[in-house]
């Protein structure tokens, strides 16, 4: 069996003319008020960029000390950073999940076990991960199956001795963020990563930041080189910490269940869903994957392919939620290819065809 390539993501599923259902950053972002915000803090560019505002804003809007908080070029830093300052005798990574955390051990040299998690449902069972593992990293909500673990499930893998390092990027989909472990400082060896990316469409900008203890939070910073977070990250950093934007970030996730619910109930019956969502994505399996993802693509939708995810294979999709005109468009193109149905004529100038109603 050829091994998935966990450096695949679902920028790479994109190309000109296709709608994108491949990443799961949220439509219509970054919102006017922040593309204000950016524009200027370019008057501040021609200077070294001054982390300590943003650390305060980020330490504040989870209850802790700005020693917990550590700024990151993105998500993605903090588990390159994490491969690089922890020697883990035995590390375990839970899947199917985000794969860059393995891939960076994986670089750095570590040997990497992986427990995985149990289809349809893939909820944790904290009993599965090995008693003796001495760095243990998942994600919650977990992509690729949009499953949110329960928080005591989660805690009930922290102990001293042990890192357990939480992938919370997609944490602020969920309203409330209900089992977040952002704001636990009684929890021995926790960091819990997170993102702006999603809710703030700042895929580019590179923008993230990990919460642990003091001292693993040092061990992490002293593998940063200097000035690691650019200033336009740092002021969205301290924008989107703000309590306004964490309203707006609730009101958000709550218009995100109702789109969610109408992209299920549009699928066709041959789709299965796995797992419950709870995040800006579904799993799906299809059958005859491979094939229908390609002609989704031939009908003008860009999907993210689940076979570089351990624990699946070509017939599973996963699919951003967008709004309903689209999720219906898309979940009309996927009956018809599943009921056999060729497409209709390319537009005049070759074009993919663009369904009339999110034009």
């Amino acid at each position: 069996m050829t091994a998935p390539d966990l450096r695949h993501h679902g920028d790479a599923e994109l190309a000109p003319g296709l709608i994108d259902l491949a990443v799961n950053v949220r439509a219509g972002t970054p919102p006017a008020w922040l593309r204000t915000v950016l524009h200027a803090a370019l008057d501040d560019a021609a200077g070294y960029p001054d982390a300590g505002p943003a650390r305060a804003a980020v330490a504040a809007a989870h209850g802790r000390p700005p020693g917990e908080v550590l700024l990151t070029a993105g998500a993605a830093e903090a588990f390159t950073l994490a491969a690089r300052a922890l020697r883990p005798r035995r590390a375990v990574v839970v899947h199917p999940s985000f794969t860059e955390p393995e891939a960076a051990l994986r670089a750095a040299g570590h040997l990497v076990e992986r427990v995985l998690l149990a289809a349809p449902a893939y909820r944790l069972d904290p009993a599965a991960v090995p008693a003796d593992a001495d760095l243990v990293v998942l994600g919650n909500p977990t992509n690729p199956t949009s499953v949110l673990h329960p928080a005591a499930d989660v805690a009930a893998l922290a102990r001293p001795g042990r890192v357990l390092l939480v992938d919370e990027a997609f944490a602020d989909t969920a309203p409330g963020e209900p089992e977040s472990l952002a704001g636990r400082r009684d929890l021995p060896g926790l960091v819990v990563v997170r993102s702006l990316t999603k809710t703030w469409g700042l895929a580019g900008l590179r923008v993230g930041y990990a919460l642990g203890p003091p001292d693993l939070v040092a061990e992490l910073a002293a593998h940063q080189p200097h000035w690691p977070v650019s200033t336009l990250a740092l002021a969205a950093l301290t924008a989107c910490t703000t309590t306004a934007a964490r309203a707006e970030a609730t009101v958000a996730a709550h218009h995100l269940i109702d789109h969610r619910g109408v992209l299920l109930h549009a699928l066709p019956p041959q789709v299965q869903v796995l797992g419950e969502p709870r995040s800006s994505f579904v799993l799906l399996r299809v059958p005859d994957g491979e094939r229908v993802r390609a002609q989704l693509r031939e009908r003008g939708w860009a999907v993210r392919r689940g076979d570089t995810f351990p624990g699946l294979d070509g017939d599973h999709l996963r699919v951003a939620v967008r709004e309903p005109a689209t999720s219906r468009a898309f979940a009309a193109d996927l009956a018809a290819i599943l009921e056999g149905i060729p497409p209709a004529p390319p537009t005049p100038r070759g074009q993919p065809r663009q369904p009339e109603e999110i034009r």
